[in-house]
């Protein structure tokens, strides 16, 4: 590494000159010499204080830009939490220069994609682009960040907090064990600690909070001076310095950040917590105070989280999930700016009290102080890290990431090295001293999750009740702060144009195929020392439809293939895994056994060799049947407290049909998998997996000659004749119905619109068209269906549509998790826009949108490993020609509105699809009856219990639902 630093002496001096002043200095380069492992990159300061990283990476013709502000819900205080989460919503609102709604539609608009994320530290802004569109941006990035609030406006404001109330409906109020990080937040940390509340915040707080809060908000702690900057791709760092300079150089600073100091929280007791949830299994959770991230106690605390309860050779899994007391039991490690949370999880199965599971655990601990830790416990840890730090790098994104990470915690970018050495030097001294000083003998917080009506099994009694006392709330700055727009010698108004059209990388690939029928294909990645491999073999759940009564018999096959082989245990074989830093995971899937191999170079023909292992000689041991079956039962029982599974599983039935094996989900029901036997699984196996129906992908710095003889292996792989199942054909839908399953006291209703087509997947005919079509309608983020009932009313956060079909016709759906109270309203505005695209079409603005969004979005598909993996996956799959991308692009040109409105109108029959709603019945029943559809209530499994004809003969019209009214945002 050859490592550039100016003195710091003369970077303050540069600062104190005047902004008219002062240039942009080149505070440090760092290259790469050899096959270190470490990013480079060149770091500049602004006069204003805006820290600026630059990577080049000329291998993929994108652009990732970040910016990173070091604000988070720590910088809250009590009575306005959630207000960080809730400001990054509004910074997708609008500018001075940029219209309400336009930042993702430019974005799009370019081939890109972009997001924000906020966490307890930090809030970070990104896109990823052809690298052509850098400049525009820079633009808008910029423009957020010095000509925001005088776009900020009542309507907007309260649009999005109801955007944020869904958000935490749909994950948190909404979600089985949703709750649990905010019970052990509050009852961890201090009354008024920054991490005594989640960053979603409460409903009650974003009710309290006005627009001049978020405006005093902004002005605190999104100047330049806390924010870091970093790019990374195909740019040259020069220009890259000029458009900076051009475009955030005038951002007047705010006022200084200074970092935040709390104590370590300290719990005189353990202290017993527990609510009550819609959950069929109950969860005992014990969590210790521990260190920062970056604390040099962190890598042996992660160390002793892996070891304890990482995986399927640790000792959770050993005495919990492999004695069936548990379906889940493990360790982890978060640590964050401000403190660190050591957690053991146990979900037991339904028979078990909380109190003996507690006694398990720390029964466990002391298995574990006898135990010790050994070599290969270091081997693993080391080996697992290595493989997850080089992970990082395969992305410009994931490089530009960790950049900004370390800039913005460590004021270091070139923290990389130090942090794989820190975790490679972990020592089981080490681990064994953070063990005696953070977890053995101390207080933790224990959470017991119950059942509806359960609270009989709680570890214990609750004893703590949160104190206010001394808590005095802190004094951030917020008094008399002003707001001061940059001012330009440029025209800030007019929108940078693209610059010219990057080269696409299209991904060159080699295809082989071995005597037993196995094809692969593959292509040459050396920009990590990685492997990646995807078998597909095909069939998968389908294959019940011979014998449906044993549905689920594909998961619990893959399931079993993952354990033992038959001369390995699992704890042996992935032991062995780990300590190479690899892994092999088998999952079914509708049509498909997948399985998937994540390698480094240096060991892939070990990782084969498990591979082999794995696939050719599965053990299937009766004790492994046994316990997967039972898991596979109770997880299927598990489902009816999901609503999102429920919504899949009722709409799946209603498309298919109760005699299609499509209408009976892969795991099966509790009937079916009861119904299956070893010999039956075995027999499955036998007859089903099949090299020749098989594909494979291989993606790694393995040329053709080299990846075919180290898969030299596969030919003992004994080919066999099988037929896959036929389609059924298309169920045909008379009218539209809206069937409505209950789900008592549910915050928010899951919908489900749509229709089993009669189109295959075709990479250039129908099906192409068809997601052409439906771009503009529920397939972008600034799609007609996700701004009107998200953007536009606040009911959602999140709306989409899609059409998908495989070999097979596939459904057409359009779907949301709704507030609860505008269920109704809801169902009426997506059929409104439905109906609207399919009489209407698409608008010539919109087609020219289409075009330039999905013309140029291909520069970010072919990027990484997996991108590249089911690139090539497709590719074999539906024997797609070499230039099948550019007869797309030629397609995609060419379309006309024409087109595009006949493809709608043929593939949208409004009059002739399935409205499935779940939510709670008793309000929003009688919502739905009004709407003039007939309404059919189904329970939990698709099942009909009452058919009630509504009075109206007619569908309501956009408007006419009771909850539909004009002004209805909350």
């Amino acid at each position: 590494m050859r490592k550039t630093t100016f003195k710091l002496a003369t970077l303050l001096a540069l600062l104190s000159i005047g902004v008219a002043q002062a240039q942009t200095k080149l505070v440090e380069k760092v290259t790469r010499k050899g096959n270190e492992l470490l990013i480079p990159y060149e770091k500049y300061v602004l006069p204003n204080g805006l820290t600026l990283v630059i990577h080049e990476d000329h291998s993929d013709p994108i652009v990732h830009v970040d910016v990173t502000y070091h604000v988070g819900s720590a910088r809250e205080e009590i009575g306005k939490s959630g207000f960080a989460h809730f400001f990054e919503h509004m910074m997708f609102q609008g500018s001075d220069h940029v219209a309400d709604d336009e930042h993702f539609k430019i974005v799009t608009e370019s081939g890109g994609t972009l997001n924000g994320t906020t966490n307890r530290d930090r809030t970070n802004y990104f896109e990823t682009l052809p690298s052509n569109q850098l400049e525009r941006a820079l633009w808008l990035e910029a423009d957020r960040m010095g000509f925001l609030l005088d776009a900020v406006t009542q309507k907007k404001f309260e649009i999005q907090r109801a955007t944020v109330k869904n958000e935490r409906g749909q994950n948190y109020d909404n979600r089985p064990y949703g709750l649990v990080s905010e019970y052990v937040a509050k009852n961890l940390y201090p009354y008024g600690h920054p991490y005594s509340w989640l960053t979603i915040g409460y409903v009650e707080d974003l009710n309290r909070v006005n627009v001049n809060d978020l405006k005093n908000f902004f002005l605190r702690w999104y100047g330049p001076n806390n924010a870091v900057l970093t790019i990374g791709g195909d740019v040259n760092s020069k220009q890259v310095v000029s458009l900076v300079e051009k475009y955030f150089g005038n951002i007047p600073s705010g006022p200084a950040v200074t970092k935040t100091q709390v104590p370590t929280p300290v719990l005189d007791k353990d202290r017993y917590v527990s609510y009550e949830d819609n959950i069929r299994f109950p969860m005992l959770q014990i969590t210790f105070p521990t260190v920062p991230n970056f604390h040099p106690d962190e890598a042996p605390l992660d160390a002793l989280a892996e070891i304890l309860g990482g995986g399927k050779s640790s000792l959770f899994y050993k005495n919990f999930v492999k004695k069936q007391i548990a379906v889940q039991a493990n360790a982890s490690h978060p640590a964050t700016e401000l403190a660190g949370q050591f957690t053991f999880t146990v979900l037991p199965f339904p028979d078990k009290k909380l109190d003996s599971i507690e006694a398990a655990i720390r029964q466990t601990l002391v298995e574990f102080e006898k135990r010790g830790v050994t070599d290969d416990d270091i081997k693993q840890f080391t080996a697992t890290r290595e493989a997850q730090l080089i992970d990082g790098l395969s992305s410009v994104s994931g490089k530009v990431s960790q950049l900004a990470s370390f800039q913005t915690f460590l004021g270091n970018p070139n923290y990389l090295p130090q942090e794989f050495k820190r975790y490679k030097s972990v020592t089981k001294a080490d681990i064994m001293r953070v063990y005696n000083q953070y977890i053995k003998g101390k207080n933790a917080v224990i959470l017991t999750v119950y059942p509806k009506g359960k609270a009989d099994i709680v570890a214990k009694p609750d004893n703590y009740t949160i104190s206010t006392a001394d808590y005095k709330a802190p004094d951030y700055g917020y008094a008399g702060l002003t707001y001061k727009k940059p001012k330009d010698n440029f025209d800030r108004s007019a929108k940078p144009g693209p610059g010219p059209n990057p080269t696409l990388k299209v991904p060159p690939y080699w295809t082989d195929k071995l005597a037993n029928g196995l094809k692969v294909i593959g292509t040459r990645n050396d920009e990590v020392p990685t492997v990646t491999m995807l078998f597909s073999i095909k069939g998968g759940h389908l294959l019940s439809a011979t014998d449906p009564s044993k549905a689920g018999i594909a998961q619990l096959t893959a399931a079993l293939m993952n354990e033992a082989t038959e001369r390995f245990s699992n704890e042996e074989l992935n032991a062995k895994l780990e300590k190479l830093g690899s892994s092999i995971d088998i999952r079914a899937s509708t049509e498909e056994i997948n399985v998937s191999v994540e390698s480094m170079v240096k060991n892939l023909d070990s990782t084969l060799a498990l591979v082999e292992e794995k696939l050719l000689r599965p053990k299937f041991a009766a004790e492994d049947f046994e316990r997967l079956k039972k898991q596979q039962i109770e997880l299927i029982a598990n489902q009816s407290t999901q609503p999102v599974v429920i919504a899949n599983k009722a709409y799946s039935k209603l498309l298919y049909g109760p005699d299609n094996i499509r209408s009976i989900p892969v795991s099966g029901t509790t009937k079916t998998v009861e119904a299956i036997t070893l010999d039956d699984v075995k027999t499955f196996y036998q007859k089903y997996l099949s090299p020749s129906v098989t594909n494979l992908v291989v993606v790694g710095d393995v040329d053709q000659s080299t990846a075919m003889t180290k898969l030299a292996f596969l030919n003992k792989w004994t080919p066999k004749s099988v037929t896959l199942p036929k389609a059924a054909p298309a169920r045909k839908i008379d009218k539209t119905r809206i069937y409505l399953v209950d789900k008592e006291k549910a915050a928010q209703s899951e919908i489900r619109i749509g229709y089993l087509t009669d189109i295959p997947y075709d990479a250039t005919g129908e099906y192409y068209r068809a997601t052409l079509a439906n771009y503009m309608l529920g397939g972008a983020f600034n799609s007609r269906i996700n701004m009107n009932l998200r953007e536009d009313k606040g009911w959602t956060y999140g709306a989409r549509s899609g059409f998908g079909s495989t070999k097979t016709p596939g459904p057409f759906t359009a779907q949301a998790g709704v507030k609860a109270a505008a269920t109704d309203s809801s169902v009426v505005e997506f059929v409104k826009e439905i109906t609207n695209y399919s009489k209407s079409g698409i608008t010539e603005q919109e087609l020219a949108f289409v075009k330039s969004s999905l013309g140029q979005v291909d520069a970010l598909r072919y990027e990484t490993p997996l991108q590249k993996a089911f690139f090539l996956g497709r590719i074999i799959e539906y024997d797609l020609p070499r230039n099948y991308v550019e007869q797309q692009s030629d397609i995609l040109r060419n379309i006309t509105k024409a087109q595009i409105d006949a493809v709608a109108k043929k593939n949208l029959p409004i009059n002739n699809m399935i409205i499935t709603v779940v939510g709670n019945k008793e309000l929003v029943k009688p919502g739905l009856e009004r709407l003039g559809y007939e309404l059919v209530e189904l329970d939990k499994e698709g099942n009909p219990l009452v058919t009630a004809s509504s009075t109206s003969t007619a569908p309501a019209k956009a408007g006419s639902s009771s909850d539909n009214k004009g002004n209805n945002r909350n």
